[in-house]
């Protein structure tokens, strides 16, 4: 027979509303901090014991709370921060439930104090299981202090599923770094066991942000991000992300904000995810901290007790919003001119200067510096210009005349990789710029320019092809062929036209005129290899464009390849211009910069 419904006792709901709200220590500091930061506060103190097991304290600056209103805090659904229906429709404070006091004064021993004015004067009340609530006089500077002890000592159930305490301290650590990226301007100090672990001023400007960035997320990350400001459609998303070149393991450096509210979000990590699809290697993550900036009315911040998740009214707008804004700022990621006040001349000649420093008895670049010279000519913005080392006894004239141009018309921007100087065992193309030596990865770059050409070429006006005069007749296995099959639309999208002679064998009548030159028979059969390997569940986008990155890369530049001064100035023109060119389509950086400086200082010079 079933049992006759009952109230429960208001400890008991209190309890079982705890659950919901209070799952380890680092639960409490985060009902208690955000309490403080809707509180207006401009320095919360933290204090930690016993990864917060034994006691957890909680000190701020805020507004504070009135005498009358002590003991009415602890109550369920008591706040300040919501009064009508309307509220609920846009909430602009961290807190609103009312829950939190309630809850954590449930399993715990704890103690409020707090004053409203400036005065040393405030009030206290001590909450421990039971007893009487009555508020007392204490000293206290205005704004909030709040003491939890013993957390779950009257449920011993639940506190011995609680970890070490240096695990649970890491979980406090972990949340007030999140929470002290999103309140820049405001001061944080998080000590454990009497020690300080953190001391965070006032962030006020890009430079200071970037400072508290530094401190809570590594000076590495801050150092290879890009920062980012993007606004549309009343939308507007800030922050910092990292370089496809400085790539996690994990996904421990992202940190995404709505209206200042930490939220994981499984939109916005695909919308990311798909961002940098093309730039990182398979497995990798890439580093963010992120804010998106919305009308209150439009995301539903009620939907997890926890306050941890969200629900955007427009999801596929917010997705498409991200997903291109950090598309576009990583499309930017390609050598940015300089500009230059040195001559092309002087431009030309500042490695072999420093070569000479270092050996005098290099005078004679054409017989004992191994470079590959030429006569052939390169172009930068229009302009014809010859090698100088090709003549380095006599005065260039297309210098001369850029010189001039110079002098009449200001500064001559030089082109942010320079000019090529020879080539490094095939593989490297070494160039010199104003900043000094520049070392260019061939075949990375080379990848890196095929496939964006791969990608503008299908969205814009579809790949030219070219049809083969002789048709390439190919053998392949019966699981190549089903391949061939199954993703034949992909090949016709791009510009691959065969037809079948038999069960085993294909003819190659069309390919697309910018491979006319590779080894088509290979090529194709290096695909059908890597399509062997690919998810059932990928979409057709992203195999596209796994497709496109296959074919890039077996269609760049390999090593040993021997290239003229020409040839490789046109690389180096090419990449200035492709989007994304600072690393291949696997994430690994194209190019490399040695400052004069720092060839300078590894030579010792100066001392």
């Amino acid at each position: 027979m079933s049992s006759r419904i009952q109230r429960l006792t208001s400890d008991l709901a209190n309890q079982i509303a705890a659950g919901e709200v209070i799952e380890r220590p680092a639960s409490v500091v985060k009902e208690l901090v955000e309490n403080s930061l809707d509180a207006h506060s401009q320095k919360i103190d933290i204090d930690i014991d016993r990864g917060g097991i034994q006691r957890i304290r909680v000190r701020d600056n805020g507004l504070g709370i009135h005498k009358d209103d002590l003991i009415l805090a602890l109550d369920r659904h008591a706040t300040s921060k919501i009064h009508t229906f309307d509220d609920l429709e846009q909430i602009n404070t961290l807190g609103f439930r009312g829950e939190a006091l309630a809850s954590i004064s449930s399993i715990a021993r704890l103690n409020l104090s707090s004053s409203t004015d400036t005065t040393q004067q405030g009030w206290k009340i001590t909450c421990d299981y039971h007893k009487e609530l009555i508020p007392a006089p204490v000293a206290h500077s205005r704004g909030t202090t709040i003491e939890v002890f013993d957390l779950f000592f009257n449920t011993p159930a639940r506190r011995k599923f609680l970890r070490s305490e240096q695990t649970e301290f890491t979980h406090i650590e972990t949340l007030v770094k999140r929470l002290s990226l999103s309140h820049f301007s405001i001061a944080f100090s998080l000590s454990h066991n009497k020690k300080l672990i953190y001391q965070l001023h006032p962030a006020i400007d890009e430079v200071t942000k970037e400072e508290r960035i530094a401190a809570l997320c590594s000076r590495a990350f801050i150092e290879n991000a890009i920062y980012i400001d993007m606004q549309g459609m009343d939308l507007r998303l800030w922050g910092w992300i990292s370089l496809p070149t400085f790539s996690r393991s994990q996904t421990d450096l992202q940190y995404f904000y709505v209206n200042r509210r930490m939220v994981k979000d499984k939109l916005i990590n695909q919308a990311v995810k798909h961002a940098y699809q093309d730039v990182l290697y398979n497995g990798r993550h890439p580093a963010f901290t992120l804010f998106i900036e919305i009308d209150p009315h439009a995301v539903d911040v009620n939907a997890h007790p926890a306050k941890y998740e969200v629900r955007f009214r427009e999801s596929r707008l917010i997705y498409d919003f991200v997903k291109q804004s950090l598309q576009k700022a990583l499309a930017d990621t390609k050598p940015q001119p300089v500009k230059s006040t040195p001559s092309l001349n002087e431009l030309s000649t500042a490695l072999k200067t420093a070569v000479r420093r270092t050996y005098p008895e290099s005078l004679s670049p054409q017989k004992n510096f191994p470079l590959s010279v030429s006569n052939d000519p390169i172009t930068y913005e229009n302009k014809t210009i010859h090698s100088v080392l090709t003549q380095p006894q006599k005065k260039c004239t297309e210098n001369s005349v850029l010189e001039e141009k110079r002098t009449k018309n200001g500064l001559f921007d030089s082109p942010p990789l320079g000019f090529a100087l020879a080539q490094l065992h095939g593989i490297y193309i070494l160039a010199e710029n104003k900043q000094g030596l520049i070392l260019v990865d061939i075949h990375a770059a080379h990848e890196r320019i095929l496939y964006e050409r791969l990608k503008q070429g299908i969205e814009n006006t579809g790949l030219k092809t070219q049809i083969l005069l002789i048709p390439i007749s190919l053998t392949l296995s019966q699981q190549a062929i089903l391949l061939l099959d199954e993703y034949a639309h992909v090949f016709t999208q791009f510009g691959f036209k065969f037809d079948n002679l038999g069960p085993k064998t294909i003819v190659i009548r069309q390919v697309p005129e910018l491979l006319a030159h590779n080894n088509i028979a290979q090529l194709i059969q290096d695909i059908l290899s890597d399509l062997a390997q690919y998810k059932q569940t990928q979409h057709l986008s992203e195999k596209i464009n796994e497709l496109f990155s296959s074919i890039a890369c077996h269609s760049a530049l390999r090593a040993h390849r021997r290239m003229t001064l020409a040839e490789m100035n046109q690389l180096l023109r090419d990449m200035e211009q492709t989007s994304r060119s600072n690393q291949c389509n696997h994430g690994r950086p194209t190019w490399k910069q040695f400052s004069l400086s720092d060839i300078d200082g590894f030579f010792l010079r100066g001392r």
